[in-house]
C-alpha cells in the first residue's frame, strides 16, 4: 500500500505519520530526509543532490522520483510506504504514478489532513521550540509547557521559530497552498482522494485517516 500524506504546512502531517506508520507497520518517507541522506551518500547522485540543495534550487522531480523509487524498493517497503511531503506539484505526481505503474504499483489513497488557512495561521504562530532539542515541540493552544516558556523535558528555554512569526508564515501558505491545491486535484481526478478534517483532536484524525484507509 503506497499512502501519499497530503496538508498544508502546520496542519498535522508531521504528527500522523508516525502514528500512522506504526498502525499500519508501513515506513516513512518523507522528502527532506530522503534528499538529505541521498546527498551524504557519498554517490554520484548524493554529490549531484547535494550540489543542488547547496545552490538553493529546487531537486529535478525526475531525480527525486528516482530516489523514492529506491527506497520504495527496500525490504521494509515490500508492503508500501507512507509518503510525507511529496509529490509537491501535479508534474511530481504525475510522474510518480507512471514510475510506480511501470512497477506494477499506484499510489492506492491521499489523504488530505485540511484545515482552514486562519487556523493554520494561529497554529504555527502559537508554537514553540525547545532550544536544547528541536524534535521537543509544544503549542500555546494544544499542547502548551507545563511551565511557561521552559521544555517539560530538560526544562530548556522554549522560544518561537523566525519562520513561524505570522507574516512569514502568511507568506509560506500563500506559496504553498496551491501547488497543493493542484496535487490534490491530481489525486481527486484519479479517485484515491480522501479528506479527513484536521481540526479534531489528534487520535479522532488517527481513526477518520485509518477509516478512510
Amino acid at each position: 500500500m503506497v499512502i501519499v500524506l497530503l496538508g498544508p504546512p502546520g496542519a498535522g502531517k508531521g504528527t500522523q505519520a508516525p502514528i500512522l506508520a506504526g498502525r499500519l507497520g508501513l515506513p516513512i518517507l518523507a522528502s527532506g530526509d530522503l534528499l538529505r541522506a541521498v546527498a551524504r551518500s557519498g554517490s554520484d547522485l548524493g554529490r549531484d543532490v547535494e550540489a543542488i540543495m547547496q545552490s538553493g534550487a529546487l531537486v529535478p522531480d525526475a531525480t527525486t522520483v528516482r530516489i523514492f523509487l529506491d527506497r520504495l524498493a527496500r525490504p521494509d517497503a515490500v508492503g508500501g510506504a507512507i509518503l510525507d511531503g511529496f509529490p509537491r506539484t501535479a508534474a511530481q505526481a504525475a510522474a510518480l504514478d507512471e514510475a510506480l505503474a511501470e512497477r506494477g504499483s499506484k499510489v492506492d489513497a491521499a489523504i488530505l489532513v485540511d484545515v482552514p488557512a486562519d487556523e493554520l495561521v494561529a497554529r504555527m504562530t502559537d508554537r514553540l521550540v525547545c532550544r536544547a532539542d528541536p524534535t521537543h515541540v509544544y503549542n500555546l493552544g494544544t499542547k502548551p509547557p507545563l511551565r511557561p516558556g521552559l521544555c517539560d523535558v530538560d526544562g530548556a528555554e522554549l522560544y518561537r521559530r523566525a519562520d513561524d512569526e505570522p507574516d512569514t508564515v502568511r507568506a509560506r501558505l500563500a506559496k504553498q497552498l496551491a501547488p497543493l491545491a493542484e496535487v490534490v486535484g491530481h489525486y481527486r481526478a484519479h479517485g484515491v482522494l480522501r479528506t479527513v478534517d484536521g481540526r479534531q483532536p489528534i487520535a479522532a484524525v488517527t481513526e477518520q485517516v485509518m477509516g478512510a484507509l
